[in-house]
């Protein structure tokens, strides 16, 4: 029951957006040159079917690979706040300031540090934009652990490594997981500035500026459903993962 749910409500929400998104490019009379409705992307879809597949691959691997490495980084600087206090005061200035510049202003500096690495630059700007929130996350979850059990730990012999991964990593894992649903979207926006912003031909953010150039507003819309929807699989694959290493902590919705 509770997984039929799961399945049919996300699905009927989408369903709902689609129908309302059709009505209200009808009801305004829009054409596709102002404002595409659903029943234009097919078209796109089934003529640009072969850039979609290769240009979306591009973009996931990228967007993984910079999450991969802001979760490596956001952990070490976040276990690095989480344990001592003197760090977390002196971290937070830097992490917040750098967190307020918009990335958008980074990308044409990314670009030419490092002219013509395409793909190092595009990891990085998906890496610079989703490391805050696993950083953050961790470093409260850690700095919120609960005195009186390092104190035992520590009475009964327990190393600082030992404690972390008996009790402080398991507490916080909800914290982590959480803020890893937040950097996966991130890593798509940071994958997609570099794309659009320092266009080199790959991934769906040149195929989506390609589309601006042409005025091809299908196409262009076609690539930000796709953008939505490999956000949303990978989306799912953090909330199968959180299920696995941190169910214990779910609580039961109700009815």
């Amino acid at each position: 029951m509770l997984t039929s749910r799961a399945v049919l409500a996300p699905i009927g929400a989408v369903i709902l957006f689609l129908v309302f998104w059709e009505f209200i490019v009808w009801a305004n009379s829009w054409p596709d040159y102002v404002m595409a409705s659903p029943s234009d992307l097919p078209a796109a879809y089934s003529q640009y079917w072969n850039l979609f597949l290769i240009m979306g691959w591009q973009t996931l691997w990228r967007t993984v690979v910079g999450l991969v490495l802001a979760v490596v980084v956001g952990v070490l600087i976040g276990m690095a706040m989480g344990f001592s206090r003197t760090t977390r005061d002196a971290l937070y200035p830097l992490l917040v300031g750098f967190n307020a510049i918009p990335k958008a202003t980074l990308v044409p500096i990314v670009a030419l540090l490092f002219v013509g690495a395409h793909d190092f630059n595009t990891v990085l700007i998906a890496f610079m934009i989703s490391f805050f929130p696993i950083a953050v996350s961790v470093s409260i979850g850690l700095s919120t652990l609960e005195p009186e059990y390092r104190d035992i730990l520590r009475s009964l012999g327990a190393s600082q490594t030992t404690i972390f991964w008996k009790i402080a990593l398991p507490k916080t894992l909800p914290e982590f997981f959480g803020a890893l649903k937040v950097a996966v979207t991130l890593a798509f926006i940071g994958t997609n500035l570099m794309e659009i912003v320092s266009p080199h031909g790959r991934g769906l953010g040149a195929l989506f500026d390609s589309g601006k150039t042409n005025s091809d507003y299908p196409l262009m819309f076609a690539v930000l459903i796709a953008l939505a929807v490999l956000g949303i699989l990978l989306y799912y694959v953090v909330v199968a993962l959180e299920k696995i290493f941190a169910g214990w902590a779910e609580r039961t919705p109700t009815q």
